[in-house]
């Protein structure tokens, strides 16, 4: 096991609407760079995923983590029992995390044998080879809860986010809980240093992983269903997912199913539910692909999800 701790400052600035185009963003190292519409074309064309990760699995929970189910599935993602996961917990804010963190139990419980904890708030730590080892040899990362600029701070542009970034490259899992699901987004919603109930803060960028994004959590538990309204009315090229408490969006390429207890929403300015319903639910076991933006939901066979018109949003 693995721990580095120390004190230290970062950050990134705001993002500008130019920096998140509609149709295809790129990731390079911690921003976001807008591809060409030629270069657009040729990715699309090729069928390589537009918005989720091009290999590995995302598991995006919206915080209180209890399911079962979700703990078997990532841990069936990473490989089993015996894969190794690497776990941080950073946007807790606590000074020092080890073997006896509590956020491990849970983990223990549901079998998983080969954790890693990696924590530092130093950047020139997280820019370091000693402390990127563990994630060399990760078949998964997941991120605790807390608040997300505090991920940006500590591991935003470092080596240390390039070596999370490697696990998905090679077919690993990266996973987060609350705000651990937040920062898989390209837009970060919540980041703001003063408060969480910011929407659109002094930090706006996340990891990215799910490109042209914007991830909320606890949006029913905590009645925040509407709050994503206003980043998606401010940024239309976004697309919107509220995730609620023990429920889980998990990702692979462009294709994305619900599980857990609890529903995900949709915020996607190209469709509207009902009369001009800005947002719908998608249940567990309903799929959602990223690319194309449309719902389904099974039954013998799957069926599109009820009352979504594609229509655009209107004024209010």
């Amino acid at each position: 096991m693995m721990r580095f701790v120390s004190a230290g400052q970062g950050g990134r600035g705001s993002l500008t609407r130019r920096d998140l185009l509609p149709w295809l963003p790129l990731v390079v190292g911690a921003g976001l760079v807008a591809a060409s519409p030629m270069a657009a074309q040729e990715i699309l064309d090729a069928g390589a995923p537009v918005v989720g990760p091009e290999s590995g699995a995302l598991v995006v929970v919206g915080g209180a983590m209890r399911s079962p189910e979700i703990y078997g599935r990532f841990i069936q993602l990473a490989g089993g029992p015996d894969a190794h996961i690497v776990v941080i917990p950073t946007a807790g804010g606590e000074e020092e995390y080890d073997d006896f963190y509590q956020g491990l139990n849970a983990w223990r419980a549901q079998g998983a044998r080969n954790l890693t904890v990696l924590h530092t708030t130093d950047r020139a730590v997280a820019d370091s080879e000693d402390f990127v080892a563990p994630l060399k040899t990760a078949a998964a990362v997941f991120f605790f809860g807390g608040r997300q600029w505090r991920l940006v701070d500590a591991y935003g542009g470092t080596r240390t986010e390039r070596e999370i970034r490697e696990v998905l490259a090679r077919g690993g899992v990266v996973g987060g809980s609350s705000a651990g699901a937040s920062i898989q987004g390209s837009f970060l919603v919540r980041g703001d240093t003063e408060t969480n109930e910011v929407m659109m803060g002094d930090h706006q960028v996340g990891f990215g992983y799910l490109r042209g994004v914007a991830i909320d959590q606890h949006v029913l538990r905590r009645n925040r269903h509407f709050d994503l309204i206003e980043v998606v009315e401010a940024h239309p090229e976004l697309l919107g997912i509220g995730i609620d408490e023990n429920t889980a969006l998990v990702v692979q390429g462009d294709q994305a199913e619900v599980i857990g207890a609890s529903y995900v929403l949709v915020y996607d300015n190209r469709s509207t539910v009902g009369d001009g319903g800005r947002f719908y639910f998608l249940a567990p076991g309903d799929r959602f692909d990223l690319r194309t933006r449309e719902a389904v939901r099974p039954a013998r066979t799957f069926r599109p999800v009820e009352g979504v018109e594609r229509r655009p949003w209107r004024g209010r």
